[in-house]
């Protein structure tokens, strides 16, 4: 089904400490929505909105000194660091309040391929609510990262979590999706999990992941494996009942050893105990605190949702012409640190 009228579009930007690529992206992202107004894809009042996340760098002087001189760059600065997934939402939730039909949400690092996001909105003309974009390429990557992106993708199917491959934060969302955010209270989000999990039309446009050209990754090897056990704690409860699985099969093969051991002693074996009793001993104590770890993992998780504290506080904004709106968007309020 085809969509009727020409989309408001809002390319929504998380920057964290990105002083030195920025300048770069916003002449891309500027150009690009050029291109799309000019061929007809989105209407003229389209516009980048940056979500500066606690930036402890010039990352928000640089968006300051191009909203004066563009009034297509607007942005809006967290008070303190909320974390990726919170900027893209917060992105997200400020774009609809001003007025959009869709967003596009990317990094600011340029490794996404703007190029693609055309392709996007023709999925979007077509009627998908949601456009994944994929990479079909993971050439940039290390190899070691490559074999653990497989297992993290196999053990999230494992698992029956409707993850989509190869896809990170680089997707079209429509505004019926856009409108029930609203309704997503979670404070733990993991939005690669959260948007298949919604049931909306959706397709796909595959596309080549570029190298970083300046700048840092934010995510090193060990936020990434904590980015990882996010999602699965947030998506599934399936690892409490594997911990629940582990513990049966142990308690089993613990009461197979008792019954072994008894049927010994009454024989008047001498039993070889030590090595294979500590075995059993620091296997069962071991798969125990491991039990218990995940549950207080889960545990952690509903005390941070109880407290119910809202996700950021937008404290700047950067908006050309008037605004219908009295109070900042919904969900602000004093934030957490991600």
């Amino acid at each position: 089904m085809n969509r009727p009228g020409i989309p408001l579009l809002a390319l929504i930007v998380p920057c964290y400490n990105e002083e030195e690529i920025l300048p770069k992206t916003m002449d891309a992202l500027s150009s690009v929505l050029t291109e799309c107004k000019a061929k007809g894809l989105i209407q003229d009042e389209s516009y980048v909105l940056y979500v500066n996340d606690g930036s402890a760098d010039g990352t928000w002087r640089l968006l300051e000194e191009r909203h004066a001189a563009d009034p297509f760059c607007r942005a809006i600065s967290f008070a303190g660091n909320a974390g990726h997934q919170n900027a893209v939402w917060a992105g997200m939730i400020t774009a609809r309040d001003w007025g959009v039909d869709c967003i596009i949400s990317l990094d600011a690092d340029l490794q996404d391929d703007i190029a693609a996001i055309p392709r996007m909105l023709e999925q979007y003309a077509n009627g998908s609510d949601i456009v994944y974009g994929v990479r079909c390429d993971r050439s940039t990557d290390t190899a070691f990262k490559r074999r653990t992106a497989r297992m993290f993708y196999g053990f999230m199917r494992w698992l029956k979590v409707p993850l989509i491959p190869d896809h990170a934060d680089y997707r079209l969302v429509s505004r019926p999706v856009l409108e029930i955010l609203d309704n997503i209270r979670e404070q733990g989000l993991f939005l690669r999990g959260l948007f298949p999990s919604l049931g909306f039309s959706h397709s796909e446009v595959h596309y080549e992941r570029r190298e970083r050209t300046a700048g840092e990754s934010k995510y090193p090897f060990w936020k990434m494996v904590s980015f990882a056990w996010k999602g699965i704690t947030s998506c599934s409860a399936a690892p409490l009942r594997l911990a629940g699985f582990m513990s049966f099969i142990l308690m089993i093969a613990a009461l197979a050893y008792t019954c072994v051991s008894l049927f010994k002693y009454a024989m008047g074996e001498t039993i070889q105990g030590w090595t294979s009793m500590i075995i059993v001993v620091l296997l069962l104590g071991s798969v125990q605190l491991f039990c218990l770890a995940l549950m207080g993992e889960y545990i952690a998780k509903m005390f941070a949702e109880v407290k119910n504290r809202p996700r950021y506080i937008v404290e700047k904004k950067l908006w050309a012409g008037p605004s219908t709106r009295t109070s900042l968007p919904k969900g602000d309020g004093p934030g957490q640190d991600a």
